[in-house]
């Protein structure tokens, strides 16, 4: 599962961009299976990620309550022990995940839109560093 803002794309971006659409494209090939979970209650924007990237999608999850992660499981016919929930926030996403019983992944946000973005990442540092696993390699790094 993904979360969408600021995860897979960023909040002024309208549509998905070439590179989302190239990893979901390898994903599926991969046999993975995406659906977003999102809190926004723009349904039209959610819903024209969703349709463009060709996976089911949950908008008003309302995270860091479990309802919209279980309500995506129940949709895509999977149970937590073979979920995880990719997202950019450690207080909704993280928690969210937790709640439900699935593995959450914290990826850096898209981008800083203003202020209070950047503070709450801030003052989500220590969770984040505390994290068992760390991917933090950029793209471009060699393996």
């Amino acid at each position: 599962m993904l979360d969408l803002d600021n995860t897979i794309a960023a909040y002024s971006e309208h549509v998905p961009s070439d590179s989302i659409t190239h990893w979901v494209t390898e994903s599926k090939n991969c046999g993975i299976e995406l659906f977003i979970v999102s809190n926004s209650a723009r349904k039209d924007r959610v819903e024209t990620f969703a349709h463009a990237l060709g996976i089911g999608y949950i908008n008003c999850a309302r995270k860091p309550s479990k309802k919209g992660i279980l309500r995506a499981m129940d949709c895509a016919g999977f149970c937590a022990e073979e979920s995880a929930l990719a997202g950019d926030q450690v207080y909704t996403d993280s928690l969210a995940a937790k709640r439900a019983g699935v593995i959450s992944i914290i990826v850096r946000p898209r981008r800083f839109t203003n202020l209070f973005l950047a503070i709450r990442y801030g003052s989500e540092a220590p969770f984040r560093a505390m994290s068992k696993n760390k991917m933090w390699r950029c793209a471009n790094e060699k393996h």
